[in-house]
């Protein structure tokens, strides 16, 4: 069996490694988390308003946290993710920061065999679509569980990103989706000398693919914007311009790093 056809395990595997780390990392910062601080960042906040009242829907949330901050937002919150280990754990931390959140262990394309209920808006931000090698059973998904004009939130980082080497030196990958891209890490991004190896399956997603797989599935595109930062230092050589904007030191603004989209069920 190839790594692509078995992406899913080798991930899960990936991320149920990769959790034991995050959740103790200054990265997540789970003590200040607990004492109140969101894990939401401006560019969603700006997007995401008042959410009190409103059913939200993350889709891919690692172990909880954003989850939780649109919970204390006063939002009705569902997270779903791959990793049982990151559910567990998103159990916990919901626990912990006495939040009532619904939690369900899926991969995004097996989500109709755990959930059927339509949302007000459906989330997903930051490392979360290169994961999946078929945006348009993607967008189906979103589709699928947004109420009639519902919105659909989205926060990734840029394309762009994905294309450069590790340091930012030179040009390593296609923009566009060229196939699987099955590479073994060493460490992970919260801690890049981390005790930890392992083999993962990604694949890289256009613009162009992300917006037509939306069209294609009934939502209509309300904004979509792109930002010459990102709010996590989760790459290499970054340099920190403002609090929590980060840059490639040597790239400065010249390269986009984040793109939002907003759009609507018809």
């Amino acid at each position: 069996m190839t790594s692509e056809q078995n992406y899913l395990e080798i991930n899960k595997e990936s991320w149920n490694k990769r959790t034991d780390h995050h959740i103790d990392s200054d990265f997540y910062d789970v003590k200040g988390f607990l004492e109140g601080n969101t894990s939401l960042n401006e560019i969603e906040l700006n997007i995401l308003g008042d959410i009190s009242g409103k059913s939200v829907l993350h889709l891919q949330c690692h172990f909880g946290q954003d989850t939780i901050s649109l919970a204390r937002m006063g939002a009705t919150s569902t997270g779903v993710d791959l990793s049982d280990n990151a559910i567990n754990k998103a159990n916990d931390l919901a626990n912990q920061a006495n939040q009532k959140v619904t939690f369900i262990c899926s991969d995004v394309y097996d989500l109709p065999n755990h959930l059927d209920e339509q949302f007000d808006i459906v989330y997903t931000s930051y490392g979360t679509i290169g994961w999946l090698p078929d945006l348009d059973k993607w967008a189906k998904i979103v589709s699928k569980y947004l109420k009639p004009n519902g919105k659909f939130i989205f926060v990734e980082f840029h394309p762009v990103v994905w294309m450069f080497d590790n340091d930012f030196e030179k040009i390593g990958y296609n923009y566009f989706n060229s196939g699987a891209i099955v590479e073994t890490e060493s460490g992970t991004y919260t801690d890049k000398s981390a005790d930890l190896v392992q083999e993962y399956v990604s694949w890289n997603h256009p613009i162009s693919e992300v917006v037509n797989s939306l069209i294609q599935n009934d939502l209509v595109i309300n904004s979509l914007d792109e930002f010459d930062y990102s709010p996590y230092s989760c790459f290499s050589h970054t340099d920190e311009f403002e609090p929590k904007k980060y840059r490639i030191k040597h790239l400065g603004n010249k390269i986009p790093m984040v793109y939002s989209i907003v759009a609507t069920k018809k």
